[in-house]
């Protein structure tokens, strides 16, 4: 198929929320639950995704995104490493105030993460997993964070994973990535 002929859609969700997101604290690698909220709030995306089929279920490894998939209604969602968040390395668990205090205006899209990944890295592993949904007849349903689907939205649009900073993404959210007239495009986003 084409990719003007492409249908297919792309649905991402961001997991609830944890206390390092309710603070703003960056998260990779730590493996966080769901507050009681977050679980309260991924419960309610069961009804909004409901009425939709997925011919692939994908999610990150860590807790608060299998989580989020499982209250969704999708526990056997299959583990993709590459969907792990970008990795902050040294400014795991700090928020960008904190950070901006030592190097001002730092963002993770622009500047370098000590002991962490570069978005050449994030992109590499991303591109993985575009791959992986390109191969897939139908829809996919993807279950991440925040900076790393998007990352994947830039990547899926064909832009440098940095173009991700354009992409606000809320806790909870479904968004969707598909088609319009064989350019990959965003049609829904943080609903």
């Amino acid at each position: 198929m084409t990719t003007a002929e492409r249908k297919d859609r792309l649905y991402l969700v961001r997991h609830g929320e944890t206390e390092w997101s309710k603070n703003g604290r960056h998260t990779s690698v730590t493996d966080l639950p769901l507050t009681p909220e977050g679980e309260r709030i991924a419960t309610s995306l069961r009804e909004r995704l409901a009425d939709r089929s997925f011919d692939l279920v994908l999610t990150s490894p860590r807790q608060r995104a299998r989580r989020t998939a499982e209250l969704a209604g999708f526990p056997d969602a299959v583990v993709d490493e590459d969907l792990a968040e970008w990795n902050y390395g040294d400014y795991e668990g700090i928020t960008t105030a904190d950070i901006r205090k030592t190097v001002p205006g730092w963002t993770v899209w622009a500047n370098p993460v000590p002991n962490g990944e570069t978005a050449v890295q994030v992109s590499t592993r991303l591109d993985r997993v575009v791959a992986r949904i390109a191969a897939t007849d139908g829809d996919t349903l993807v279950f991440g964070h925040s900076h790393a689907l998007r990352a994947l939205t830039a990547r899926w649009l064909e832009l440098d994973a940095t173009e991700g900073r354009h992409f606000v993404l809320d806790t909870a959210t479904v968004s969707t990535l598909g088609w319009d007239r064989g350019s990959p495009a965003i049609l829904h986003w943080n609903s």
